[in-house]
């Protein structure tokens, strides 16, 4: 694909919080809830911390050629795995839950995020190694979010009974129907084929989400050595199992998290409150909270109870019956990964920006955070048209009633604005108030009065003019409006809403290889791609 790109600060799109954007500008009032800014020296800072920690390297890597036990590794993989030994290797990371199908296209984009900054940190600080992670949100339980995608407009959605953490969820016969349902709209294109012949691949009946994810993640990026961690494993959470008893006996991260958001500037909201206890009981197809009840714990809508001695002892018999919220993933992340840098989207920095205190409570080092890079894919059609409606690609970004009324004014070749009308009323009825005033000064708030009808008739006068002349613009109205349809879909971005498979289905890997290409480490900007 030949393509350049674009880039824009992240606040001109005006789809991004103040806080992200604060955050990004590295505004003071925010300095004091992170660790290391997104800077060379910020990595090198973060390398020196992570080297304080004891991270069972041995562990991490005994799970991951566990996990790759039936997958073929490429080159690159099997290099990273054996770096990870080593202490001088060092993660890079991105979570995500196993959207079916990989969901909104900004899934690739923080993966490819992962490998560039690897990539680039590899050439300036070449004494250690650096190493693209995945992380698998799969015990995510949210199938509303997790079960449905987008494909060309139209809404795709996984119609199961099953409930509980997505990961486990089996592929059934209503998920490869949609697979099938999918495909009568790819096959046409010159990949259409492969991506869905890809997805039947890893999406076989009676396999679970995490592994039809799992494998359908690696098929993309394993060239790129990209790894993939899962999670929800007894090994995994036995690690972990410390930070859980701490969280069951004393319930130290809810406080941590209300003392850092009571600090937080009035302007921002907190991204994830949290609970008293930060924890899920996983089992059975179920994934509810665990609540304590004086000395005792529930499972809510389980009917189940543990006194404290006999939910230690579950602890220590199952530790993977125990999964951890939005506020306790990330330590769980960072105690089983080498990680220095996570790359996260404004909806995730910003809760991560909560919980400094919490990793400070287990004495977990807190790792950079980078906004994920975005991208805005403008194919050639669209590029006929913005060129035709004379338009910056940038501006895009606003609204559609701002870009109309750009274009009425922009273009009309008789007058819109009686400003200077206005101000000459104003000049007559500031004369005719001292004439009055002379004979009468009560005469003088009278006139006021007049002179604010007269200059509401004339502003409401102005509006008609305009609507009237605006209305001779329809046709250019009509293509403004498909041309935001496409570039923003349901008035989102397009990577929120639209899936990889269309793209892929035209383009094929070469997609892939364009997204990477214009992918940036350190540099949080938004990409506008132009095919």
């Amino acid at each position: 694909m030949n393509t350049t790109a674009q880039f824009i600060p992240y606040r001109q799109t005006g789809f991004f919080s103040s806080m992200v954007a604060d955050y990004i500008s590295e505004a003071p009032r925010l300095q004091p809830f992170y660790m290391h800014p997104v800077s060379l020296d910020g990595i090198k800072a973060s390398i020196e911390q992570r080297k304080s920690f004891a991270t069972d390297r041995a562990l991490l890597v005994d799970i991951l050629n566990e996990q790759y036990e039936t997958t073929p590794l490429t080159e690159k993989q099997k290099k990273y795995i054996h770096q990870l030994s080593s202490d001088n290797t060092f993660t890079i990371c991105t979570a995500h839950q196993p959207n079916i199908f990989t969901g909104p296209l900004y899934f690739i984009y923080k993966i490819l995020h992962a490998v560039k900054l690897a990539e680039e940190l590899q050439a300036v600080i070449p004494e250690n190694n650096f190493v693209p992670v995945y992380y698998m949100g799969s015990e995510d339980a949210d199938l509303d979010e997790l079960g449905h995608v987008f494909i060309n407009g139209e809404k795709y959605e996984w119609a199961t009974k099953q409930t509980g953490a997505v990961g486990r969820m089996i592929v059934d016969k209503t998920l490869v129907q949609l697979i099938e349902a999918i495909s009568g709209q790819l096959l046409v294109l010159p990949f259409g084929a492969e991506i869905t012949g890809l997805m039947k691949d890893c999406y076989q009946p009676g396999v679970t989400i995490e592994q039809a994810t799992f494998k359908l993640v690696n098929a993309l990026f394993a060239e790129y050595g990209v790894l993939i961690l899962l999670p929800d494993s007894a090994e995994v959470k036995r690690r972990f199992a410390p930070v859980i008893e701490k969280e069951l006996m004393e319930g130290f991260s809810h406080p941590a998290v209300q003392q850092t958001v009571s600090q937080f500037p009035e302007e921002y909201k907190a991204q994830a409150s949290g609970r008293a206890i930060n924890l899920f009981y996983l089992v059975d197809g179920k994934r509810e909270r665990i609540e304590q009840a004086g000395d005792d714990f529930l499972i809510v809508n389980m009917q189940l109870k543990f006194s404290k001695a006999a939910m230690l002892q579950e602890l220590q018999e199952h530790p993977e019956r125990f999964s951890p919220n939005v506020i306790l993933r990330p330590v769980l992340q960072e105690t089983i990964l080498p990680d220095i840098a996570f790359i996260g989207g404004g909806g995730e920095i910003a809760y991560w920006l909560e919980l400094k205190k919490v990793f400070e409570a287990v004495q977990v080092p807190y790792p950079m955070l980078i906004v994920r890079n975005s991208f805005m894919i403008v194919n050639t059609v669209m590029q006929a048209a913005t060129k035709k409606l004379q338009l910056e690609y940038a501006g895009l970004f606003a609204t559609e009633l701002e870009l109309v009324n750009h274009l009425v004014k922009r273009d009309s070749t008789i007058q819109l604005s009686l400003e200077e009308e206005k101000e000459n009323m104003i000049a007559l009825y500031d004369q005719i108030k001292k004439i009055a005033g002379d004979i009468d000064t009560s005469l003088k708030t009278h006139t006021n009065a007049l002179q604010t009808q007269a200059l509401k008739k004339i502003t409401a006068l102005e509006k008609k003019m305009f609507r009237a002349q605006k209305r001779k613009f329809e046709a250019q109205q009509r293509q403004l409006e498909k041309l935001k349809k496409e570039l923003f879909p349901n008035n989102s971005l397009q990577e929120r809403v639209d899936n990889l498979m269309p793209f892929y289905a035209s383009h094929g890997k070469e997609f892939i290889k364009m997204i990477y290409s214009h992918s940036k480490g350190l540099q949080q900007e938004f990409g506008v791609i132009l095919e």
